[in-house]
């Protein structure tokens, strides 16, 4: 049998392990905190909601396509699943500005954010991990 001493170090622990960051804590309590944004510049214009989703369909953005202006604001809001939004270079080539690879939304109802601030034309992002089945979508900026 363990000691109450033994026990209290113990849960010290897992409870220093769940501290950190605000997000880290958000996401230890159960709350739906957003995850971090892909880029801290507000929207101008309309938000546009995509959702993520993995499902007996498979894991996917819906719509995977999308028709917006510059300004516009891109919220990927995740469903089920752990997913997160990469404009990677090589789909984009010649374009500049893309956002980071964004950090990975994990709990339902956490959104990524992405303005679109980087000019116009059809721009390509994906799901890291899920990429490869197909988790892949297009936005379309036009003036």
């Amino acid at each position: 049998m363990r000691s109450p001493r033994r026990l209290l170090t113990l849960a010290s622990l897992l409870l220093a392990a769940c501290g950190g960051a605000d997000s880290d804590r958000s996401a230890a309590s159960g709350d739906a905190a957003p995850a971090p944004a892909a880029a801290a510049v507000p929207s101008t214009g309309t938000v546009i909601e995509i959702t993520m989703h993995t499902d007996e369909k498979g894991n996917y953005f819906s719509p995977a396509e999308i028709e917006a202006h510059p300004g516009d604001l891109l919220r990927f809001k995740l469903v089920q699943g752990v997913h997160n939004v990469h404009f990677l270079p090589d789909s984009n080539p010649g374009r500049t500005g893309l956002p980071a690879a964004s950090a990975f939304a994990q709990l339902p109802g956490q959104t990524i954010d992405v303005p679109l601030t980087f000019g116009t034309g059809k721009f390509y992002f994906q799901c890291d991990p899920h990429a490869a089945l197909g988790m892949v979508g297009r936005v379309e900026v036009e003036r």
